[in-house]
């Protein structure tokens, strides 16, 4: 009964989202996206949320309620737009990827967000999770560390009525200190330990989610949660696979 009271309320959110989606574009003068047929993409993204969110587990309504209400395929390249909706990884360019919505999903809500907050993203990418984020009411700010990607994201961004995520081009290692502390800092690529940057940028009873592990090996998802000044507190999420965090130091040796 339980089950099926959740799957009845993700669904009534879920319509909600869409609705509170399609008034914004109309309100906005904003139009219809330029691949293919509108009403199919509302389709699949609830479909979407249905099977890939609400089906794998994921049941906070608010997470729910942004998934339901971000354009995904507005987030990939035009050649991966029949894959927008399924539940895996999709290229995006330049050796990255725009996650698996599942894992976009269980990493938001691992963030455990009350609106307002300020929330740090380390990647990002096309720019889906930073909307994603937005769509919970908090404070965005996002790094990414490959320029082309980072002026990408922040055109798709505006076009899409996500002017309000602050964004940046710069080494995400490092985090953004000046806006710190945050309540929330979620990263995108996987790292072989915690930056040290990040753990400092941390507010008292705030929620890092990151992936730990080696490029092509066993990668495991973590949640920090920092208690005191001087404790952490770490729950595993399970086995994830990402593509590993990109450093200053790396494009510079490419670059010369």
């Amino acid at each position: 009964m339980r089950k099926w009271m959740a799957l009845a309320l993700a669904a009534i959110t879920l319509v909600a989202a869409i609705a509170a989606f399609l008034a914004r574009q109309a309100a906005s003068g904003a139009n219809p996206p330029p691949e293919g047929d509108s009403a199919a993409y509302t389709q699949a993204r609830a479909l979407m949320v249905e099977e890939s969110i609400v089906g794998w587990g994921i049941g906070d309504p608010g997470v729910v309620t942004a998934m339901g209400a971000v354009p995904r395929h507005l987030f990939v390249p035009s050649e991966y737009l029949d894959q927008a909706y399924e539940n895996h990884p999709v290229p995006i360019g330049y050796g990255q990827t725009i996650s698996q919505p599942y894992i976009v999903g269980l990493m938001t809500e691992s963030l455990e967000l009350e609106p307002g907050e300020k929330v740090l993203e380390v990647g990002t990418g096309s720019g889906y999770q930073a909307a994603v984020l937005a769509e919970m009411h908090v404070q965005v700010y996002s790094i990414e560390i490959l320029q082309p990607l980072a002026q990408e994201a922040a055109e798709r961004l505006r076009q899409v009525g996500y002017e309000d995520i602050q964004l940046r081009a710069g080494d995400g290692y490092y985090g953004w200190p000046e806006a710190a502390p945050f309540e929330a800092i979620l990263v995108t690529a996987a790292p072989d330990h915690v930056p040290r940057p990040l753990l400092a940028q941390l507010a008292v009873g705030g929620v890092l989610v990151i992936p730990i592990g080696p490029p092509g090996g066993y990668q495991e998802l973590w949640r920090l949660r920092r208690l005191s000044e001087d404790r952490i507190e770490s729950t595993s999420l399970g086995g994830v696979r990402f593509v590993p965090l990109v450093r200053e130091e790396e494009i510079d040796a490419t670059d010369g």
